[in-house]
């Protein structure tokens, strides 16, 4: 049979130290006294919740053992130094269980504390006032029933989402469960409306639990302020049969004013008032219509009522009747010369005059007689009727005109001999004659050409310019005039004189004017939107030209405004800021072209070739789209050049990461690693290297790391990574240092010999069962002594291969003679 692998005398020697030092600490555990533990020994319960309790002792042969409590059980499991216990439907607020062991003929004790909490489930705000009068106060309060611990229960009263007051009960004793917050507090305005509300929180953080929170439905307060003043009414103190009077009653310092209810009425009539609001004040608004039966005094009643009470009102109202005066005409139309009676009458109890003359006594007409002639056409005639009710003299009256019928008259003052009528839109156009019946008036050249449309809504052209014979008819006769019509009429600009669009070339000369056409002859300026100059005479021609101008045409009837937009067109032109010479590019990116643009008008075409050698078509860009560019830009106007050169920048990749030398090193000896990247712009190098390896030295620009005297610690995974603006790439490398081993040897005559005792038990162990690659643990070491061998990293240090993740590139180093390494896990119960 072959013998142990080095690696197997590896795992002997770890196993001999770990029983050495599990033996010494058996010994130091025996000298420990004995105890009884509970798990947990602190607890808070929801109420009505369960816990498993944990009773344990250090006893290696206790003689019994249990867990006395008071509480419901569900459930036990045992061993020989433990029991648990499930407690369910712990209700009541602390419980102290006991867990007790006999042991060595002494009880071994552990006491615990089980406390309940209940959550704040139900959170009671006592109602509110129907109705709360402001400046007064109202009580708040809160239950919360049943929750608890009350030291750990915080109430708080709010309005809104503002807090009104906060009590925390911490102090109370933990039997202690439920909790009241009673608060008084002054009714404002801006509580009118407002929800009040109750917040319970339950603070069991510092209990390993969480913080409860409930909070009461929200209840709504509605406050109010009415002055203890009564209402203003106003209404007329008389209201005649049959007709309608205002009524009106007013009140401020309402709150809320839109609450308010108003009640009005007229005797046994209620009214139906308009409520409008004004702030704090009310004005209601109502129509009273006096009938027959309401004739004589009546009351007049306005109630307001807020917040259940109620102010009022009152004021007398008289009813009265007093028919319309008649006023008569013998001949309401009478022909000039004829003899004409008025008459004015009313009832038995009014006074009647007519034209200031009052009848004898009152319930008689008044009258008066007259020659109509053509002054009295139209005359008026006033009736006046009083009569005294309740104190007060109440006027009414009629009056009526009498129609005197006569020939016609033209007069300059409603037909001039001479008119000057402007052109433009339509106009009513007149010539009035007097006359009764109403004359009719035509007017005709006396050539039998137009004729004016008197009276009639139609446009006024310079067509209707000369001179009209007017004639004016009625039943009574007829008079005839001969009128002068001048038209005269307002500029105009059309697109012969004044074009709506212009177009210039930049550095040529132009001028802009434009012709009206009108009467009088208009003076015509242009200007520039946006500008007060007028433009006058020849302009050389540049962009800052182009835009809208305003030309606008005056004369004494009017003006006329018309818009010219003048275009200023221009040759292509580049420059940095449109096509700059320098661009770059980044290679991997999605193939793009020159960023280059032109000014000019119409918008140039722009287009760009490489030039030698046409650059290929390629769907990311490449290094090889590096080089000259040429750019011509081309209108109607001209062309222009512009020359433009390509970078294209990418990504760095080490391209090379060596050991030197290649082999590994030993110890004491020297080895350097050389890391080579491209990447433009040029990379930065950055090295990692296994934790513990001190002296590295670096070159100036990191691609080369050195050690000198190398040791174990210098020996494992060496990265190199290169970054620049664009990305970043590693490779890595193992560096192998090769020596003897270095062996610790364990003295003393007592440990050595169990130590060796036991390697020898273990090595006969191992090589009958012949250990196969893989980990195991080893268990309950002490009384089984049983070992099993445990893979080490020995072959999976040793494989290496390559890596692109970042991307990153792992060398390989040798693996340890015989291939395969172990080593042993011990592990204490």
């Amino acid at each position: 049979m072959p013998g142990p692998s080095p690696g197997l005398h590896r795992a002997l020697l770890g196993l001999w130290a770990a029983l050495g030092l599990g033996l010494f600490g058996l010994s130091v555990v025996a000298q420990e006294p004995f105890w009884a533990d509970l798990q947990p020994r602190v607890a808070l319960v929801e109420r009505g919740g369960s816990l498993w309790l944990n009773c344990s002792t250090n006893c290696p042969r206790p003689e019994r053992g249990g867990l006395e409590t008071s509480l419901r059980r569900n459930g036990t499991q045992r061993g020989l130094r433990w029991l648990a216990r499930q407690l369910v439907d712990i209700r009541e607020p602390e419980t102290q269980p006991v867990c007790f062991f006999r042991c060595a003929r002494r009880t071994l004790q552990a006491r615990g504390l089980i406390r309940t909490f209940q959550r704040p489930d139900r959170v009671e705000l006592v109602p509110l006032p129907a109705w709360q009068p402001v400046g007064e106060n109202f009580t708040l309060s809160c239950r919360v029933p049943g929750a608890g611990p009350r030291g750990s229960l915080t109430l708080t009263l709010l309005r809104g989402a503002r807090e009104l007051i906060r009590r925390s009960f911490s102090g109370e004793p933990p039997r202690a469960r439920g909790a009241v917050l009673t608060a008084t507090v002054l009714a404002r305005r801006e509580d009118h409306g407002a929800n009040f509300s109750c917040r319970a929180e339950l603070d069991l953080r510092p209990h390993g639990l969480g913080l409860f929170e409930n909070s009461s439905a929200p209840r709504e307060l509605r406050t109010f302020a009415l002055p203890p003043e009564p209402p203003r009414l106003a209404a007329p103190r008389l209201l005649e049969v049959g007709s309608e009077g205002p009524v009106s009653c007013a009140m401020d310092g309402l709150f809320p004013a839109s609450e308010a209810e108003v009640y009005l009425a007229l005797g046994d009539q209620r009214l139906s008032p308009d409520v409008t609001l004004e702030g704090d004040a009310l004005m209601a608004t109502a129509t009273a219509t006096a009938s027959a039966e309401q004739e004589g005094a009546r009351q007049l009643v306005c109630n307001v009522t807020l917040g259940g009470e109620s102010r009022e009102t009152q004021e007398n109202v008289t009813v009265y009747s007093f028919p319309e005066p008649l006023l008569t005409l013998s001949e309401p139309n009478a022909p000039e010369g004829k003899m004409v009676t008025v008459t004015c009458a009313a009832g038995a109890r009014a006074l009647v005059t007519l034209d200031g003359i009052p009848a004898a006594v009152p319930g008689q007409p008044a009258q008066l007689q007259l020659n109509a002639t053509e002054n009295d056409d139209r005359r008026g005639f006033f009736c006046d009727a009083t009569l005294e009710v309740d104190g007060e003299t109440l006027r009414k009256n009629e009056s009526a005109e009498l129609r005197v019928l006569y020939a016609p008259r033209l007069d300059d003052s409603g037909c001039p001999r001479s008119w000057t009528w402007p052109e433009g839109p339509e106009q009513t156009l007149r010539c009035e004659a007097r006359g009764n019946p109403e004359p009719s008036v035509h007017c005709a050249r006396p050539d039998g050409g137009a004729v004016l449309a008197l009276g009639l809504l139609g446009p006024v052209t310079r067509a209707l310019a000369g001179t009209y014979h007017c004639t004016a008819t009625n039943v009574q006769g007829q008079a005839v005039k001969d009128v002068t019509l001048t038209v005269e009429y307002a500029p105009a600009l059309d697109s012969v004189g004044c074009p709506e669009r212009i177009t210039w070339l930049e550095g040529t000369e132009a001028s802009l004017s434009c012709v009206a056409h009108g009467v009088p002859p208009p003076n015509v300026n242009c200007v520039r939107s946006g500008e007060a100059r007028v433009v006058e005479g020849t302009l050389r021609v540049v962009r800052e030209h182009a835009g809208t101008y305003r030309c606008e045409a005056t004369n004494a009837r009017g003006s006329a405004a018309k818009n010219v937009a003048v275009t200023v067109e221009s040759p292509p032109q580049m420059d940095e800021s449109t096509c700059p010479s320098h661009q770059t590019w980044l290679e991997g990116a999605d193939a793009a072209a020159l960023a280059c643009s032109a000014r000019g008008r119409p918008s140039p075409q722009v287009l760009c070739s490489r030039e030698g050698a046409p650059r290929p078509q390629r769907l990311r860009v490449s290094r090889q789209d590096a080089g000259i560019y040429r750019c011509l830009a081309t209108n109607a106007h001209g062309t222009d050049a512009r020359i433009v050169t390509v970078g294209v920048e990418y990504r760095p990749v080490v391209a090379e990461l060596a050991a030197s030398p290649p082999g590994g090193v030993r110890p004491g000896g020297n080895f350097t690693l050389t890391c080579r990247a491209e990447a433009w712009p040029p990379a930065q190098i950055s090295w990692r290297a296994p934790p513990g390896a001190l002296n590295i030295g670096l070159s100036s620009n990191n691609s080369t790391l050195s050690v000198a005297g190398a040791m174990g610690s210098h020996g494992g995974e060496y990265e190199c990574a290169a970054t620049n603006a664009h990305g970043r790439h590693t490779r890595r490398i193992t560096v192998r240092v090769a020596g003897p081993w270095l062996w610790v040897a364990v003295s003393g005559a007592a440990g050595g010999a169990a130590l060796l005792a036991a390697g020898a038990g273990l090595a006969f162990y191992v090589q009958s069962t012949a250990c196969k690659k893989g980990e195991y643990n080893v268990q309950e070491a002490e009384s089984s002594g049983e070992a099993v061998c445990l893979n080490g990293a020995g072959a999976g240090a040793g494989g290496g291969g390559g890596a692109e993740g970042e991307t990153e590139a792992v060398g390989t180093a040798e693996a340890p003679a015989g291939g395969e390494v172990f080593a042993i896990q011990l592990t204490s119960a």
